[in-house]
Formats: structure tokens, C-alpha cells, sequence
């Protein structure tokens, strides 16, 4: 199923339906953000993740914030946006 619009997730009250961008065809060359978004083990996972690529020679970045209950900070994805090609965001529960 192929979705034409992703909700943009930066605050509830706020949400905006933004186009979808079609993923790369390969993750070579590029580098994968990896967003902990604070939540209980989400590190776990992003850890595993990352071992995963790196595993692969594919190279990551990590960024997060410091807890679930607050949007991420015009910093943080200014950071994303300027260091990262792609983001995986790391949920949990």
C-alpha cells in the first residue's frame, strides 16, 4: 500500500500532511540519523540499528531528544536536517 502523504509528527495540535519523498534506492553514500525520541529502550533498538549498518559500512548519526513528552527543539532538527540524508526515528512501547 502506498501512502501519498506522511503526517508530520512535530506537534499534535499542529500536525500538517506533507508530500511523500520517495526513499533512496540504496543507503551507500549516504548517512542514517538515527532519532531516539526519548521513549523506554528506544537507545536498545537505535543501538542495534546502528550496529546493523555499521556492520554494512553504511554510516549513522545519532540525535534525540531528552524525553518523549516535549516536541524536539528548532536546534535538534536543524541538526538532523543539516547532518543527516535520511532518519530512522526510534519508537517504543
Amino acid at each position: 500500500m502506498t501512502l501519498p502523504y506522511l503526517r508530520d509528527p512535530t506537534a499534535e495540535t499542529s500536525a500538517v500532511k506533507r508530500a511523500r519523498r520517495a526513499p533512496p534506492a540504496s543507503l551507500d553514500g549516504l548517512i542514517v540519523g538515527l532519532f531516539d525520541i526519548g521513549k523506554t529502550r528506544s537507545d536498545e533498538f537505535l543501538n542495534r540499528i546502528e550496529q546493523r549498518l555499521t556492520e554494512r559500512g553504511i554510516r549513522s548519526q545519532r540525535f534525540g531528544k531528552p524525553t518523549n513528552a516535549k516536541v524536539a527543539s528548532a536546534d535538534i532538527v536543524e541538526r538532523v536536517i543539516a547532518e543527516a540524508d535520511v532518519v530512522l526515528i526510534g519508537l517504543s512501547d
